[in-house]
């Protein structure tokens, strides 16, 4: 007994009778009405006494349709091996449909769901730095009870003077804005009578903070210090007194005191310029900008030769270093030391012949400055060495001792000890074995969009030869470490709102600063 056809089937076939039954009426049609296919007239009668050639009998076809069908390939329209095709292949697109759509219960592997990217590496990607190591405000990686479990004479002094340094209780530190907008560069002034703290911003501005003050002794009006009138009772209302200079008209990125004038500032900024702020003559003149005032050069960091003051150092975000002489600024030397941008370099302290940059590319590069080579107008300094990061380098810093202390985006800060560099000879190459971080310390850096880059300062001259330097800390501190890695201090304290990411030493005393995305200054004594 034939299957029962459904609906669909039954419809279908009814328009197939009637397209049939349509078709030969409008044949039978154009026949009686003489429209159908003419049989071919004789032609003219030949003289020639060739025989005629029999006319060729045209047999009439029966154009069917052009598309592919059962009927076509010999298949009955109810043919049971079409149906079942055909029901097979709904079935199968309606399984795949649905199996898409179904909701996965068990467990997944990120390595089996991956869908664009590379291959998948449990324990190498970007999401175990901060899964493992996200910012936790306030929540203490380094205290008193690490410091009391110091077996070490020596390291337990040293970690109990870090950590006994105290917030400044002058003024709360969301009350100190130094700055009207983020942070960028932060220092201190040489002088030792007080703490006297500048900082640059993202919008160019230049604010100065002196710490000697307290609140409820001076009040600040158009910019200048007072004594508090007694009349005044309320001290919660009292305001630092901060001063603020626009100097540039886009970032402030560095800035770096003359070593032989004190009065002296050099400034860094992406708006392409180095600018000289004279303190005692209240004047800020322009040093070094493009030649070319459309083309856009932002600069980096800037740094002063200590053995030749008038020798300034800047690198550019497009991966150059320059070399202008402040006696001649038109004799600047520009050199392409990476493709990729240089957030950071800087000069050994002892021989400034020695470069280190750190770029976009991930490597730590050493160049020697005593050897050039290349054309004029095109001389690169020797390259003597290079390390490679797994990811993006941010900054390197020198210390008078030959070490260099890096931070990158692989969350480490790594501190590479080359011994002896006051006796190399001009070029002399670094081994791959001596490029190896003589120590390598697990750090959160990853910063985001809104919070400055991490920086390892060194102390320019540490009271006890003691090395050390101090970098961000994205739980709200600022950490502080020696030349082996080993953590000396995590400074904090009440009243700190948000990172204090961009934190420098003061070159000599025991003075700690830290400035916030929002402009506001935390500072420890």
């Amino acid at each position: 007994m034939a299957p029962e056809l459904s609906e669909y089937e039954r419809q279908r076939q009814e328009n197939i009778a009637q397209r049939d039954k349509l078709l030969k009426q409008l044949a039978l049609d154009a026949g009686q009405a003489g429209l159908g296919p003419q049989k071919p007239k004789p032609g003219p009668k030949s003289s020639s006494t060739h025989k005629k050639k029999a006319p060729v009998k045209r047999v009439k076809e029966d154009v069917g349709p052009r598309r592919t069908s059962s009927r076509l390939q010999g298949l009955t329209a109810d043919s049971e091996v079409a149906k079942r095709k055909a029901e097979e292949e709904h079935f199968a697109v309606q399984e795949a449909a649905r199996v898409k759509r179904q909701r996965q219960s068990g467990p997944l592997d990120l390595s089996d769901v991956v869908v664009a990217g590379k291959d998948w590496d449990k324990s190498e990607n970007f999401l175990v730095d901060i899964v493992s190591r996200g910012a936790k405000p306030h929540v203490r990686t380094f205290g008193e009870t690490e410091v009391k479990q110091t077996t070490d004479k020596e390291l337990r002094a040293l970690r109990e003077q870090m950590s006994g340094l105290e917030l400044y209780d002058g003024f709360e530190p969301n009350r100190i804005k130094i700055t009207p907008e983020r942070i960028y560069s932060l220092g201190f002034h040489p002088t030792k009578d007080k703490p006297l703290i500048f900082a640059g911003d993202k919008m160019g501005n230049l604010g100065i903070f002196e710490a000697s003050q307290r609140a409820g002794a001076v009040t600040k009006e158009n910019g200048v210090k007072k004594e508090e009138d007694e009349d005044e009772d309320d001290e919660d209302d009292e305001d630092p007194a901060i001063t603020s200079f626009h100097c540039h008209t886009r970032t402030i990125s560095s800035f770096q005191f003359s070593p032989a004038n004190p009065s002296q500032l050099y400034t860094s900024s992406y708006d392409s310029s180095l600018r000289l702020l004279d303190l005692t003559k209240s004047q800020s003149t322009e040093i070094y900008a493009p030649s070319d005032t459309s083309l856009d050069e932002p600069l980096s960091g800037v740094e002063v030769d200590p053995s030749a003051p008038h020798m300034l150092y800047f690198s550019r975000l497009d991966g150059h270093v320059g070399r202008t002489d402040t006696r001649a600024p038109q004799t600047t030397d520009i050199f392409e030391l990476s493709e990729k941008k240089i957030g950071g370099f800087s000069l050994h302290p002892g021989n400034p012949h020695f470069i280190a940059t750190a770029s976009l590319d991930r490597y730590l590069r050493i160049w020697d400055l005593r050897k050039l080579s290349g054309k004029v107008g095109r001389q690169l300094p020797a390259l003597i060495g290079e390390h490679e990061s797994r990811l993006s380098v941010s900054h390197a810093a020198f210390n008078s001792a030959g070490q260099v202390a890096t931070a990158s985006y692989d969350d480490t800060v790594k501190i590479y000890t080359f011994d002896g560099m006051g006796s190399w000879s001009p070029g002399r190459k670094i081994s791959d074995n001596e490029m190896e971080p003589s120590a390598i310390v697990r750090h959160n850096n990853q910063t985001g969009r809104w919070v400055t880059i991490l920086r390892a300062q060194w102390q320019l001259r540490p009271p006890d030869s003691v090395h050390r330097f101090c970098i961000g800390n994205m739980n709200r501190f600022v950490d502080i470490y020696n030349a082996k890695g080993e953590p000396l201090a995590q400074l904090g304290g009440d009243g700190i709102t948000a990172v204090p990411a961009v934190a420098q030493f003061h070159p000599t005393e025991q003075w700690v600063a830290a400035g916030t995305a929002s402009g506001k200054l935390c500072l420890w004594m």
